[in-house]
């Protein structure tokens, strides 16, 4: 039989994205494995929860490398090595530069706890309840040179409650994080997400996506 296709995963922390992924995998609901786990942080917890899944990991300190263009480059070399097709960011805490983007064109997802184009960047839920949103949610987009600003494949919604924290309205957003995130990979797999300019059409079962 050959070969399934390969996702990378990369990782800053606790890898909780990471390991919904992989366990969508195991249980067959992505048509795709996972190659890879890579961290910039040696300490990463998710590290730890790849080993246990069985899935391989490799730590590449950024701070290793003398400009960012080195350490994406070094990440890209061991992605291509173990012929991952899509790259999945998953908590890492990085900027990817020009070099990786251009080097996975459209085959990076983010996953970012807001309805995008609200509050990009970092302390959404702080933002969220700053703001006085009555609903939130989360977004799995494809990375672009934007911060948090790729075209937008799937979101969900999540209501906000007037007791809400931001710990505990991250809590729900999570739950939804973990759904969303092997839906999208599922349909890239699938060849189902076409990308025209801003937006994503996802195109019914059987559908050959441009990419």
């Amino acid at each position: 039989m050959p070969d399934r296709p390969r996702f990378g995963i990369l990782i800053s922390g606790r890898g909780s994205n990471m390991v919904a992924l992989v366990e969508a995998a195991t249980r067959g609901e992505i048509p795709a494995e996972p190659g890879v786990v890579i961290s910039n942080v040696p300490s990463a917890p998710g590290l730890e929860l790849a080993r246990q899944r069985g899935v391989e990991t490799l730590v590449l300190r950024h701070r290793d490398f003398p400009t960012r263009e080195d350490f994406d480059r070094a990440v890209v070399e061991a992605l291509r090595r173990r012929r991952v097709e899509l790259v999945c960011l998953a908590g890492f805490m990085r900027l990817l530069s020009p070099l990786f983007l251009e080097s996975f064109p459209q085959r990076v997802l983010n996953i970012h706890p807001s309805l995008l184009p609200a509050f990009p960047g970092l302390e959404v839920q702080r933002k969220a309840l700053e703001h006085g949103v009555k609903v939130s949610g989360c977004t799995v987009h494809f990375v672009d040179q934007e911060l948090d600003g790729g075209p937008i494949v799937v979101q969900r919604a999540v209501e906000v409650a007037e007791e809400d924290t931001a710990e505990s309205l991250a809590a729900r957003i999570l739950e939804q994080e973990h759904r969303i995130y092997p839906l999208a990979v599922r349909w890239f797999f699938e060849g189902r997400l076409r990308v025209e300019g801003r937006r994503v059409r996802v195109l019914p079962p059987g559908g050959a996506a441009v990419r």
